[in-house]
């Protein structure tokens, strides 16, 4: 599947700039996967926010917070990533949908539960996450898991 059709949670895209578990499976199944990935607005800044929170923790100096962001900005400016346009009141409202139906049987979060409904809004077909109720709601509503 080509990442144009693929909707990747921003945890494990984060993953693609900081070393963190799951680093290296990101890794190589970015390289191997032509085309360019879709991200919201909100899916950018969790990005950035999880590249910042790494340097919070301790894990990244100041020159490896710069790198780290300077790779996420030149991964859009080259067009490997490309920020999604969504209605965002219609992807809240099928994100209530989605947590009324399937929260109570998987547990899901409210987070984890928008990222799929913006998948939903963008129309796309596949779905990576390393996030194990994630992947069941996404599994649930029809997206065709992508594995790494």
């Amino acid at each position: 599947m080509r990442a144009d059709q693929v909707y990747v949670d921003p945890s494990a895209l984060a993953r693609l700039y900081v070393h963190q578990a799951g680093s290296r499976e990101m890794a190589a199944w970015r390289t191997k996967t032509q085309g360019t990935l879709a991200v919201t607005h909100h899916g950018r800044t969790e990005i950035v926010n999880a590249i910042c929170r790494v340097s919070f923790l301790g894990h990244l100096d100041a020159d490896g917070l710069a790198e780290a962001l300077g790779d996420l900005a030149g991964d859009f400016a080259t067009g490997r990533l490309r920020l999604a346009d969504l209605l965002w009141r219609a992807a809240l409202d099928r994100a209530e949908e989605l947590s009324r139906v399937h929260t109570p049987k998987l547990g899901t979060r409210a987070l984890d539960v928008l990222h799929v409904a913006c998948a939903l809004e963008l129309k796309l077909r596949g779905f990576l996450t390393l996030e194990a109720r994630q992947q069941a709601l996404a599994g649930a509503v029809g997206f065709r898991l992508v594995q790494v």
